[in-house]
């Protein structure tokens, strides 16, 4: 999951590491009926977080702070980081380790660096450098990076470029010219969130007491709430993604659920959408449910089913859903996805998780085709920050290039998890779609820009980041003979400027590491034979990042049928 840290737990300052400590072992478990089988609570993950200021104070100096949890009822874990100071081409400069006990509390461990790199050696060339953390906790590791600018960072030459129109300002798109010579269709820009909870199942806390998740279906605040607020923020959709086994009103399995008010509850879902886009022109309601468990699992939605799916039966035997869909067989999962023609997007992924078999992470060919998004970077889950303040932020970009690298095609999301009833204003992230000029949005016109992966995701939901390989758009296959050029277009907020620029390579099916191509907006070259992808990551002069969606090329060998089609 994303930062999990109640914002209202106490931390402690550069406190002393605690003494080794076994972790307590687990009360004896007992002996369990059938409906309680695969009865475990989620929320109760490791989870770990950097936050670090993009710009340093007068003299160099931050406070770098390491959030730590693992609400585990109690249970005490032993859990080890490492931080490391990199350039951009990934030269560690200083590195920072320890280990800590965690029980019920979340731990935050603070450190104020002075600018330096190892040997207190002073980093005097200015530029955008990165901080990385890795923590682990037995097999399970989080991987943590956030760029941070030292000294006056030269301004990032970008070329001009007219932004798209966007849903706030209900400008008509215009044709946009990019100057490769390729000429981008009409599109208009929606940005919104796909990815929140209502008291549906553990979400609609209102913030006045909301530190966390709800207990399912105890909040007053429901969908059409969650709508409201959104459209009420400037939102251009926003998607409740209701945990599928929590409609039998618990956290775990409830022996005495009706599946009839489970079922109805779901449909009553989606009818409040229904509802809500007929009465409210200009806002898309979205909503479905959030598959899957954390441990030994991992969430997705499903952004387009009718019905409800799930594992869970009561004491009577009688499944609570719609579908029997196993638990954490992503697999199965995949393929009812493909046969029904439903889309889903991976969730907070980490790296021990969506497993096939035994491995993690794992690639078929019905994953790929109904797998469209994966979040690369979330605001806290369970924050009540109403004005776009929260600081605790999780990136899951080197998890995504896992996917990228097994062979999904992914797009990238900004979503926000919303638990308490802030929906879509704890941050100023988004996820952002293109979506015809012609064309409005509904369901159909947001489908289709998912299934293309027409999306990028923001940190600044003013601002807008497009990729063309030899004049195809982001999100795009296809097959190239000779030279290829990438072209990055962005266009800021009032104000904002580009501080840096990553394009990414990597090989689909590889299952390997990706590599930093370039650091220019602009670049020719010619791939190797085979298969390819690449994608664009930009800084803004306020630390904020942009990821657009990638392109993949089929490049050609050299023939003479490639030199005649060019």
């Amino acid at each position: 999951m994303p930062t999990h840290t109640p914002p209202h737990t106490p931390t402690h300052t550069r406190p002393r590491t605690p003494p080794d400590a076994p972790p307590d072992a687990p009360p004896s478990a007992p002996t369990q009926a059938p409906w309680q089988a695969h009865a475990q609570p989620d929320h109760r993950e490791f989870d770990a977080t950097l936050d670090v200021p993009y710009r340093a104070s007068p003299g160099a100096r931050r406070t770098i702070s390491i959030y730590l949890s693992y609400p585990d009822q109690g249970r005490r874990h032993r859990a080890s980081w490492q931080l490391e100071l990199r350039t951009r081409k990934g030269a560690v400069l200083r590195r920072w380790h320890g280990a800590v006990t965690l029980g019920a509390r979340p731990f935050t461990l603070q450190r104020d660096w002075d600018g330096r790199a190892a040997g207190a050696a002073p980093l005097t060339a200015s530029g955008t450098y990165r901080l990385r953390l890795q923590a682990r906790t037995g097999n399970t590791v989080i991987t943590q990076e956030w760029p941070i600018a030292l000294g006056i960072p030269p301004r990032l030459a970008m070329p001009a470029f007219r932004p798209l129109a966007t849903g706030a300002t209900h400008h008509v798109a215009t044709m946009t010219p990019i100057p490769t010579g390729t000429i981008l269709p009409s599109y208009t820009v929606y940005y919104g969130n796909l990815h929140s909870q209502t008291n549906h199942s553990d979400g609609g806390g209102d913030l006045a007491h909301c530190t966390g998740a709800q207990d399912p279906q105890s909040a007053a605040l429901g969908p059409p709430d969650a709508y409201a607020y959104a459209q009420a923020h400037g939102l251009d959709f926003l998607m409740t993604s209701e945990h599928n086994h929590m409609y039998d009103g618990s956290d775990g399995t409830n022996p005495n659920a009706d599946p009839r008010q489970a079922t109805a509850l779901y449909r009553q879902g989606l009818q409040d959408a229904i509802d809500y886009n007929a009465a409210h022109a200009g806002f898309l309601a979205i909503y479905g449910q959030e598959w899957g468990v954390i441990a030994n699992g991992g969430h997705l939605n499903v952004f387009n089913s009718p019905e409800l799916l799930g594992w869970e039966r009561n004491a009577s035997g009688q499944l609570l859903a719609d579908t029997e869909t196993p638990r954490s067989d992503y697999a199965s999962l995949y393929s009812l996805m493909r046969a029904r023609g439903w889309l889903g997007q991976f969730n907070h992924p980490a790296p021990d998780q969506f497993k096939v078999g035994a491995t993690p992470l794992a690639y078929t060919a019905d994953g790929d085709e109904v797998m469209v998004l994966c979040e690369v970077m979330n605001s806290s889950a369970f924050s009540h920050s109403a004005d776009e303040s929260e600081s605790h932020r999780s990136n899951y970009e080197a998890v995504c290039d896992q996917l990228l690298e097994a062979g999904y095609h992914l797009a990238f999301s900004s979503d926000q998890d919303n638990h308490c009833a802030n929906w879509g204003a704890s941050y100023s992230n988004r996820s952002a779609v293109l979506v015809p000029g012609d064309a409005p949005l509904d369901n159909t016109s947001l489908l289709a820009a998912l299934r293309a992966r027409r999306v990028f995701a923001t940190m600044d939901k003013q601002a807008q980041i497009l990729l063309t390989a030899n004049g195809h758009l982001m999100g795009e296959r296809f097959a190239n003979c000779g030279p290829l050029a990438l072209s990055v277009r962005y266009a800021g907020a009032p104000g904002r400027t580009a501080a840096d620029l990553t394009i990414i390579e990597g090989v689909p099916g590889r299952n390997g590491a990706v590599s930093e191509l370039a650091h220019t907006a602009d670049i020719t070259f010619t791939p190797a034979p085979g298969e390819h992808f690449y994608y664009a990551r930009l800084t803004q002069d306020d630390g904020k990042l942009l990821w657009t969606a990638p392109v993949w090329i089929s490049q050609q060998s050299p023939s003479l049928l490639c030199a005649a089609t060019n």
